[in-house]
């Protein structure tokens, strides 16, 4: 491999011949090599595409407050839009474990920028001088964690939420009337509807769907401009109205300079709220792709109260076994995500006086939570709840022997007798009904009645 020899304040550097990158970049390539995680790669695109757009919203805003000649700043947002857009994505080597404040990273992208601008331009274009302009690592890291997350929200979990609670809805509304056994403690319980069951998942997304939109625009606010330690050094003080105003305009979002910079750039509070709003929405996915774990159980031993899509064979040994491989990899990324908001919670406890220390690790895990949660629910909606089947022969089966219908009957004989028939129905495994007309004496009709499982799902008191 051919180098060249730059010089950063530190002395010379051997950097690739053909490399956009510069001095600090390559020193932090031959540092950092712990796990060979990328931020371009798997789930830090949008990270590099919003530190495009702070450096192309940073140079507009610099040139309008005068500080950045128009020779310079209209090179400097050309690659900047280039970078947004993904053209030197392999010009971003990091390991995301690197120095705390993501110092390398944000290097990366001005060297990268100068490069592309200085070669476009012929200007002697500088990557501290001028791309960095008006900001420090310390307020950049910050704010692409901030931008980075509202674009993944808003591409991808949230639109995906909505698909999961709409295939819900739907299967929810398909399914009417019909009904099965209730289950306490994974043990036989009152009849529910198959509709019933779905809406109490559906109300659980809802509600993850409002701390999720509550916590995302928490992250509208800002911390570009409070530079080095959050106040401000080396920035003109219009410079964060004007910034937010640019990023609105080139990302299409809502942004507005933080209330606070010194909580901005010492404290991850706005990522961890999110983090924790989106381990809530894991434990509800995981919930929900356990129950159809536990329903599609069997097919001759277990509930069998569904069959889920075949979709692979299930045993490399066992054939025709096939497995709810759609419910079980979800689980998995619900797993991770759990771990990424421990992740977070710790580095939450990293802001050391005016700066927290383990800001590229956050970016890394609530993007990587962000993505694995919207790439999971449209599998889980369209391969699980959209094409399951209700095995109405089991459910019938079941429904009709289930000795706990006999609660209904607490208010006319008593909870005592009531538990005898069951016992005994259990026992002798008879229906309930039989067994109440032989202990009680009352009418098989009245029982029947009575004992309605559709009527049962109704709540009241009956009798």
């Amino acid at each position: 491999m051919k180098y060249r020899i730059e010089k950063d304040s530190l002395g010379e550097v051997k950097v690739p011949q053909n490399a956009l990158w510069g001095p600090q970049t390559q020193r932090a390539l031959d540092n950092f090599t712990i796990s060979g995680i990328k931020f371009a790669f798997p789930f830090g695109r949008s990270f590099i595409e919003a530190l495009g757009i702070i450096k192309y919203s940073a140079a507009v805003t610099n040139q309008k407050l005068k500080l950045l000649s128009a020779k310079k700043a209209a090179p400097i947002k050309a690659a900047s839009k280039e970078v947004a857009k993904g053209l030197y994505d392999e010009s971003f080597p990091l390991d995301v474990f690197q120095t705390g404040s993501g110092t390398s990273t944000n290097m990366n992208a001005n060297e990268v920028i100068a490069n592309v601008a200085s070669k476009a331009s012929k200007l002697s274009i500088d990557a501290n001088d001028d791309v960095n302009m008006s900001q420090s690592s310390n307020d950049v890291i910050p704010t692409a964690i901030c931008i980075s997350a509202l674009i993944d929200m808003e591409r991808s979990l949230l639109p995906n939420l909505d698909i999961l609670i709409k295939a819900i809805d739907v299967k929810m509304i398909s399914l009417k009337g019909k009904v099965k056994t209730g289950r306490t403690h994974l043990m036989d319980a009152m009849p529910i509807e198959f509709s019933q069951e779905l809406s109490g998942w559906k109300a659980q997304l809802e509600s993850c769907k409002t701390s999720l939109i509550n916590s995302t625009n928490r992250m509208n606010e800002l911390p570009q401009g409070g530079t080095a330690i959050g106040t401000g050094i080396n920035c003109h003080k219009d410079f964060s109205k004007n910034f937010c105003t640019e990023v609105n305009k080139v990302a299409k979002l809502n942004t507005k300079p933080a209330k606070n910079f010194f909580q901005g750039l010492s404290s991850v509070d706005n990522a961890i709220e999110l983090s924790s709003a989106l381990k809530n929405l894991s434990i509800v996915l995981m919930k929900i792709s356990n129950d159809l774990r536990w329903m599609n159980s069997g097919p001759l031993t277990g509930l069998g109260e569904i069959e889920l899509e075949a979709l692979q064979p299930g045993s490399s040994i066992m054939p025709g076994k096939v497995n709810p491989v759609i419910p079980e990899a979800v689980a998995m990324a619900c797993a991770d995500v759990i771990g990424n908001d421990v992740s977070i919670s710790i580095a939450g406890q990293s802001g050391n006086f005016q700066l927290n220390v383990m800001l590229p690790m956050v970016a890394y895990n609530l993007l990587k939570s962000i993505n694995l949660l919207g790439n999971a629910m449209p599998l889980l909606a369209n391969k699980a709840i959209k094409t399951f089947k209700v095995n109405s022969k089991n459910i019938d089966e079941s429904l009709s022997k289930n000795p706990i219908l006999v609660t209904a009957l607490n208010r006319i004989i008593g909870y005592s007798n009531a538990a005898a028939i069951a016992k005994k129905a259990y026992k002798e495994n008879k229906p309930i009904i039989d067994i109440a007309h032989e202990e009680t004496g009352m009418s098989k009709s009245e029982l029947k009645k009575l004992l309605n499982p559709a009527k049962l799902t109704k709540g009241g008191i009956g009798g």
